[in-house]
């Protein structure tokens, strides 16, 4: 089964911080949970069809078809700021500009 120790890792792993109370009281909690996983995995699911979803619901999405996009030069007229066919941005990293 699961112990202090164990919880403690996964606690580190995941940057939580927990008191010796908590671990403890986590401890008990995880342990119930995996009796009952086992519990589960003893259950006979032979002829049981996989659930994958509760609902009975399809996603209905269009056809993917290719489309003609639109021309940059009518794009570009929007861009305040532009050099051979791209957009010029403020530098963000670099106190230098472009």
């Amino acid at each position: 089964m699961i112990d202090k120790t164990q919880v403690q890792h996964v606690a580190e792993l995941s940057k939580l911080a927990f008191s010796d109370a908590e671990l403890e009281q986590l401890t008990e909690q995880l342990a119930d949970i995996m009796k009952m996983t086992d519990e589960l995995n003893k259950v006979d699911t032979t002829g049981v069809p996989v659930t994958t979803h509760v609902n009975n619901l399809q996603n209905i999405v269009r056809e993917d078809v290719a489309q003609a996009g639109t021309d940059r030069d009518i794009l570009m007229k929007n861009a305040p700021d532009s050099a051979d066919g791209l957009l010029k941005v403020p530098a963000i990293m670099d106190k230098e500009e472009a």
